[in-house]
């Protein structure tokens, strides 16, 4: 390869990596498990746009106190299931509703699925929710995919190619101070949650940002974060299936995930952060006290439980 004789302008870089890094991307370019993944999001949207039409008729019924359920949660995640295993039949699942009942749990590729996150929202009309789909494989997240259907936003992202908002590649904001950030968190709403450590962390950010926003659906505010259109975003009491996929797109996008602590560790942990490089380090010495891992043994001891729940059949597990 021959080396350049002259130093390159910033123009001159900003073109390499439009070069390097497609802007745009249509379906022929797309990874076939990413594509399979696209049709089997936009089948369980149609189903939630259908029900949305008379959301009044749909039948609800509550896993705990404010955690709600409902049939268009089910119907989209068998949707979402029978997509994905007629393409891939030897494939795992992991799904909210269902567990690891489907495919095989043993399998090196599973899928990590949320068929409607943001249920709440919907049962009440509230236009803010999503389908979310996340491969992964030997234990790395590879393909993801947020489905807005009340707006028809598809976000994708496949590892090492990029993230992109309706074919269009997207990137984490480029702001550089917290307080000029708008970020995204979420609420208490379990009757476990600590109420008063959370709003101590809300009086902590509140007061060194330009706004905190709780739209209710994690893979959302995740996918956001990954187009630019809000800073960051912090959460407790996540599981995989909210935080997979927009994790993804925040990487491939240019941003950071992690726990509270900072570390990389956190779809186990259940709790979650992410931003643009520079606000994810302001926001790290903020969010660190909130952690609710100590030690790096308590860490160890969740992801170890957290796998062995995910080898144990559904019906055994209850």
């Amino acid at each position: 390869m021959q080396l350049l004789s002259s130093p390159i302008s910033m123009g001159g870089i900003s073109a390499l990596w439009a070069c390097s890094y497609p802007q745009f991307m249509s379906s022929s370019t797309l990874h076939p498990m990413l594509n399979v993944a696209i049709k089997a999001a936009r089948a369980a949207g149609a189903i939630i746009n259908r029900a949305a039409l008379d959301v009044e008729a749909v039948r609800i019924s509550q896993k705990q106190v404010n955690d709600f359920v409902t049939e268009v949660d089910h119907a989209s995640e068998q949707a979402i299931i029978e997509n994905l295993l007629t393409a891939y039949p030897d494939h795992g699942i992991l799904a909210e509703e269902s567990g690891s009942q489907h495919g095989n749990p043993n399998a090196d590729h599973i899928w990590i699925i949320d068929p409607l996150d943001g249920t709440t929202n919907f049962i009440h009309g509230f236009p803010v929710y999503c389908v979310s789909i996340a491969l992964q494989v030997r234990g790395k997240l590879e393909q993801a995919v947020v489905y807005d259907p009340s707006r028809n936003d598809l976000f994708t992202a496949t590892k090492g190619r990029g993230a992109f908002m309706n074919e269009r590649r997207i990137r984490v904001s480029k702001r550089v101070r917290l307080d000029e950030c708008l970020l995204s968190t979420g609420f208490p709403f379990r009757p476990e949650d600590d109420f008063d450590k959370y709003l101590r962390l809300m009086g902590d950010m509140m007061q060194r940002t330009a706004g905190l926003r709780r739209p209710g659906a994690a893979a959302l505010d995740l996918a956001y974060v990954a187009a630019g259109f809000s800073d960051g975003f912090f959460e407790i009491g996540l599981q995989a299936w909210d935080m997979a996929a927009g994790a993804l797109l925040v990487t491939e996008a240019g941003g950071l995930v992690g726990n509270f602590t900072g570390e990389s560790n956190y779809i186990d942990q259940k709790e979650c952060m992410a931003a643009n490089p520079r606000i994810y380090a302001q926001m790290v010495p903020l969010l660190q006290k909130y952690s609710k891992f100590a030690s790096a043994a308590e860490k160890n001891e969740v992801s170890e439980i957290t796998k062995t729940l995910r080898l144990t059949p559904a019906s055994e597990a209850k």
